[in-house]
């Protein structure tokens, strides 16, 4: 049996070797170019700046820091004394209108009265309609300034209003709040999200309801997820006139040309602790239907 001579064989070898290589780097080139995935995504949640409506001196802290609350759970009290005072002169305010008011509706009734007996003018008459309706304001307005000081009284007590966690929280009784001044941050427990920065060339690849597989950094778990939705517009860092409202995700590189980024909203299909702000990988599975992304974990290297 004749053998090939050994030049045959190393030739033979070379071109499969050669086109090993090709076939890896064109699997690599389409994975790392067009494969719809990214190491470029975060972790997402809502946050609630927190901040009283009225001004006054914190006279009670209830909460502390990175401590879980629920809706309507009171975080703090603005001392409530001169709110206290502020709804009792209101009431005597309301009180007083509403006697003045009164007397004016009898003395209204009393000339209307008079006129038919044509005992008294039609100007008379009319002046004291008059004062009745100037009284029924002065009541109104009395009654508008009681429910503004009850309010404002309620409003002592700053609640929370989502469930959450609170962040970077360090008031303390003493303290002196202004309306509509924050005084911490509550991220949102019902709100977390993992926003993945797709470049723009992978887009067509991304539908909504894709599956998707998350995994964090320092985790080797992927967590199931699907693609919400796809950010409709980026910022044009190059207009002047640009709104600075649109999501503004700056290139890696500043001196070549690259693929804008695009952020895609990613909702996870399972409830998980996380922490805002975590990096993670994003990888969309177009052929997977959703609900099985997490059903097995990546064999590539993310």
């Amino acid at each position: 049996m004749k053998t090939l001579p050994q030049s045959w064989v190393r030739i033979g070898v070379t071109l499969a070797t050669v086109l090993a290589a090709l076939i890896v780097g064109w699997f690599l080139w389409d994975y790392y170019l067009n494969q719809p995935w990214t190491r470029d995504g975060r972790v997402c949640a809502d946050v609630v700046r927190v901040a009283p409506d009225v001004s006054g001196l914190v006279s009670e802290v209830l909460v502390h820091d990175n401590q879980s609350v629920h809706q309507g759970d009171v975080l703090f009290r603005v001392n409530q004394a001169r709110f206290n005072l502020a709804l009792q002169q209101s009431e005597a305010a309301l009180a007083s209108a509403d006697a003045v008011l009164q007397l004016a509706k009898r003395e209204a009734a009393r000339y209307q009265k008079l006129e038919k007996d044509n005992t008294a003018s039609h100007s008379e008459s009319e002046r004291v309609a008059t004062v009745a309706a100037q009284s029924e304001a002065d009541y109104r307005l009395a009654l508008a300034n009681r429910d503004l000081a009850r309010l404002n009284l309620e409003r002592s007590e700053i609640k929370a209003p989502v469930n959450g966690t609170l962040s970077n929280f360090s008031l303390r009784p003493g303290n002196y709040v202004t309306a509509g001044q924050p005084v911490t941050a509550l991220v949102d427990d019902d709100s977390y999200y993992v926003a993945g920065y797709f470049e723009e060339t992978k887009l067509r690849r991304l539908h909504a309801g894709d599956a998707v597989r998350v995994r964090l950094m320092g985790s080797d778990t992927d967590l199931p997820g699907h693609v919400a939705s796809i950010a409709p517009g980026i910022e044009d860092r190059e207009r002047t006139d640009s709104s600075r409202l649109l999501a503004n995700v700056n290139p890696t590189f500043s001196w070549v040309r690259l693929a804008q980024r695009v952020p895609v909203r990613v909702t996870l299909d399972q409830p998980i602790r996380l922490v805002a702000g975590q990096t993670a990988t994003v990888i969309v599975c177009p052929a997977e239907p959703r609900g099985s992304a997490g059903s097995r974990n990546s064999g590539q290297n993310l």
